[in-house]
């Protein structure tokens, strides 16, 4: 058995060697404990540092964003042969001491992802701006998921090899919100556990990999819209356009019991405006049946995909 936790760094050389120092490099059943950092194109010596505090590996490529990077760093871990993959962040605020917690669900096979929990409601060391939106975000991902979920945006994730050879990222901004709402339809068991969440270390309140904060919530809501829209299409679609169906159907009905019940003339506005309505509510359901049929083919190609990542990693590095 072998865990490789990966490390997503950006100048990062200020703590990154203490994280690497407190990964215990002994856990449980595991026979190896491997150590990736994947520097996303660090102007400091982050990827320098990494290699002398002991890291394993240390991948260098240019800035490419967190959810990128997370793609990376899952690829990398499994065509190291990796059986269970953690992540955790590099700016020391996860305890790493805590890693045992996080791979007891899946040694148990209780689980397939399992996520920290950093307790957002109790930080006072949080900004508040940071906390609200964190608590904002878990409650549209709990809601579109239809999973548990406590804290939504935790980067402290463990994830077995099949978990990650079914999960696919498409965002380009972060992985944490899109990678649940797949968990949820890929049938994957998704477990939290309660993590301890430290002052950040370093200079600023703002993480290096995700910016501020309204940024944070614009581009995510976006992600969540868009990851939802994909696996929910034609639910989606319907209740967009239900609205315009049922607006225009009043309409008719407006139009029909003036002309029965009324003077029998005028109210012409009431059927034109009613027409265009349930034209725009019934192209909207059209886009859904075919965006759903979209969503069949989607699945068929993540399945080719998943057998071919099963096919590519079989084999250990080195074997």
């Amino acid at each position: 058995m072998r865990l490789i936790v990966t490390i997503p760094a950006y100048n990062e050389e200020k703590t990154i060697a203490k994280v690497i120092h407190s990964i215990p490099r002994q856990v449980g059943d595991m026979d190896e404990v491997l150590i990736l950092v994947v520097d996303d194109g660090s102007t400091d010596n982050t990827a320098a540092v990494s290699k002398e505090a002991g890291a394993d590996f240390v991948l260098s490529h240019q800035n490419v964003g967190l959810a990128t990077n997370f793609r990376i760093s899952q690829d990398e871990a499994l065509k190291r042969g990796a059986d269970i993959i953690l992540n955790i962040d590099a700016d020391n605020q996860y305890d790493a001491s805590e890693i045992p917690k996080l791979l007891e669900p899946i040694l148990k096979d209780e689980a397939d992802i399992v996520s920290g929990d950093r307790q957002v409601k109790t930080l006072d060391h949080m900004a508040s701006s940071k906390k609200y939106g964190n608590m904002l975000g878990t409650w549209v991902v709990k809601k579109v998921s239809g999973l548990p979920i406590k804290d939504a945006s935790s980067g402290f994730r463990a994830y077995s090899r099949e978990a990650a050879l079914r999960l696919n990222v498409i965002s380009q901004h972060t992985y944490t919100h899109e990678t649940i709402i797949q968990a949820a339809n890929k049938n994957l068991r998704f477990v939290e556990v309660p993590v301890a969440f430290r002052r950040t270390e370093r200079d600023g309140n703002e993480s290096r990999l995700i910016g501020g904060v309204w940024g944070h919530v614009k581009k995510s809501g976006a992600t969540i819209v868009r990851t939802y829209s994909t696996y929910r299409s034609l639910k989606t679609f319907f209740f967009i356009g239900l609205p315009f169906f049922l607006i225009g159907l009043f309409f008719i009905l407006r139009f029909l019991y003036f002309y029965f019940f009324d003077s029998g003339v005028g109210h012409i506005q009431s059927l034109i405006i009613a027409a265009i309505l349930v034209i725009v509510g019934f192209q909207v359901f059209i886009i859904g049946l075919v965006a759903d049929g979209i969503n069949a083919n989607r699945k068929i190609n993540e399945e080719i995909l998943y057998r071919l990542k099963k096919k590519e990693y079989s084999q250990k590095e080195g074997e």
